[in-house]
C-alpha cells in the first residue's frame, strides 16, 4: 500500500491539480508531491458520481489527516483495529489546531466533537470504498457499523408497511452530541447588518444572501451575465419575465460553487436591484482611481485589499461576516440568511413547490429544517389554547 511504504513517517495533504484538459481535482499527496494512489482513486470515485466540487475538497483534506495520523502513530491505515480509530477520535478533539493567527500569543483552536463525528464519517466512507476494491479487509468494515432501532423517526423517513426500514445502520465510533439548532437571522438583525456595512459590495452581498436564499458558493460564483435586472429580460435572450438572477454550477477561479445541480432563475426586487447599481459604482470607482483591472466577469471581487479585481474567495466573505458580526454583538454567518429567507416565505405561504424551486432543493422535504419558530408564534400558540379554554368554559 502507498500509504506505508518507507521507513519515515510520512504526513500527506490535499492538493488541487489541474488537468491537460484544464478541468481541476483534487488529490492527496505526500511531502515529495507522491500521490496517494488509494486515496485518490477514491477521491476520483466522488468526482464520478456527480459529488460537489467542495465536497471532494473537503473529503481529501479530511482523508489526508486521516493517512497523517496513521503514519505518525505507526497505524497501518489499510487495516487498522477499532481502538485505534477510536484513539485518532479523541486525538482529534484533544489535539490542539494551528490557530488563524500566526501573531504572537494567538489563542489555540481545538476541534468540537461534531467535526471529529464527521471527519471519522469520511474515513469510515473512504475505508468501505476501498474495501470494495479489495484494498481493506471485510472484517474491519463490517465492525465500523452495527444495526440500530429508529424509535422516533426523522421527517419524512419512510418506515415501511411494516416497519422494516426502522432497522439501520449506524456507525461504531461516532461522540454522542446534542442536535444542533439551525441559526437564523431576524428582520431587524439584517437590518442592522445592512447599516454596518461599510462598502456598497458588502451592502448588496447581504440583501442578496437575505432576499433570494441563495448559497454564499453561489453568490460567489455569479457573472455578470446572471444578473438579469430588466424589468424585461426577453430582449437578453431570456425566457424569465421580470428582474431576476441566474445560478448555474460551474467551477469558477476563486473555487466557489453552486450545490445545486440544476440551473435556475431567483426573481429579485428594486431593494436588490438598487443595491447592485450602487456596486457596480463603487466597482468601477475603485478601479479608476487604483488602476486595477476590473474586468472579471465574476460579480463578487477584491475591491479593498490585493489582489484587486481578482474574485471574491470564501475566506474573504468569511472574513466580511465575522467583522460584521463582532459589530453587530450577534452572530451571523451567510448561510442564516438562507434559513432567514427561506422561512420567510413559508411564514408567507407561498407554496412549497415554488419555495423548492427557488431554493434549488432536490426534495420539498429539505425545506423542513428551515421552518424556524419565533418567540411571538408560541405566544401566539399559548393565547390560541387558552382563550379556546376559555370559550368552552363559559
Amino acid at each position: 500500500m502507498s500509504g506505508m511504504s518507507g521507513a519515515l513517517p510520512r504526513y500527506y495533504r490535499p492538493e488541487r491539480a489541474v488537468t491537460a484538459d484544464e478541468s481541476e481535482w483534487w488529490v492527496v499527496v505526500d511531502e515529495d508531491f507522491g500521490l496517494h494512489v488509494e486515496a485518490c482513486a477514491y477521491l476520483a470515485g466522488l468526482r464520478g458520481a456527480g459529488r460537489a466540487f467542495n465536497t471532494e475538497k473537503t473529503y481529501a483534506g479530511r482523508i489526508a489527516l486521516y493517512l497523517s495520523y496513521c503514519t505518525g502513530h505507526g497505524v497501518d491505515w489499510s487495516s487498522p483495529s477499532l481502538p485505534q480509530l477510536m484513539a485518532m477520535m479523541r486525538w482529534l478533539v484533544d489535539e490542539p489546531m494551528r490557530p488563524r493567527s500566526r501573531r504572537p500569543g494567538a489563542t489555540a483552536r481545538y476541534r468540537s466533537e461534531d467535526t471529529a463525528n464527521k471527519i471519522m464519517g469520511t474515513v469510515g466512507e473512504f475505508l468501505s470504498w476501498c474495501c470494495l476494491q479489495g484494498w481493506v479487509p471485510p472484517t474491519l468494515v463490517n465492525a465500523l457499523t452495527q444495526p440500530k432501532y429508529l424509535r422516533y423517526l426523522p421527517t419524512g423517513f419512510d418506515a415501511g408497511e411494516d416497519g422494516q426500514n426502522r432497522t439501520v445502520m449506524a456507525r461504531t465510533i461516532k461522540f454522542r452530541v446534542a442536535v444542533p439548532g439551525y441559526e437564523w437571522l431576524s428582520d431587524e438583525e439584517i437590518a442592522v447588518l445592512l447599516g454596518l456595512a461599510r462598502h456598497a459590495r458588502d451592502a448588496f452581498l447581504i440583501q442578496l444572501l437575505a432576499e433570494t436564499g441563495m448559497r454564499i458558493g453561489e453568490a460567489l460564483g455569479l457573472r455578470r451575465k446572471d444578473m438579469h435586472l430588466l424589468p424585461d429580460s426577453r430582449v437578453l435572450g431570456c425566457r424569465h419575465e421580470g428582474p431576476h438572477v441566474h445560478v448555474h454550477r460551474r467551477l469558477n477561479a476563486n473555487g466557489a460553487f453552486a450545490k445545486a445541480r440544476q440551473p435556475r432563475a431567483i426573481p429579485v426586487e428594486r431593494d436588490t436591484i438598487e443595491a447592485y447599481s450602487r456596486y457596480q459604482y463603487e466597482r468601477d470607482e475603485v478601479g479608476e482611481a487604483t488602476g486595477a483591472d476590473m474586468g472579471s466577469d465574476l460579480v463578487f471581487v477584491n475591491l479593498f485589499h490585493p489582489p484587486l479585481g481578482e474574485p471574491m474567495k470564501y475566506a474573504n466573505a468569511y472574513e466580511l461576516f465575522c467583522r460584521l458580526a463582532a459589530r453587530a454583538g450577534f452572530r451571523a454567518r451567510p448561510h442564516m440568511f438562507r434559513h432567514s429567507a427561506i422561512t420567510k416565505m413559508r411564514r408567507a405561504g407561498v407554496d412549497r413547490r415554488v419555495v423548492q424551486e427557488i431554493a434549488g432543493h432536490v426534495s420539498a422535504s429539505s425545506q423542513d429544517v428551515y421552518s424556524h419558530v419565533t418567540d411571538s408564534d408560541k405566544r401566539q400558540a399559548v393565547e390560541m389554547v387558552a382563550a379556546a379554554r376559555r370559550q368552552a368554559r363559559s
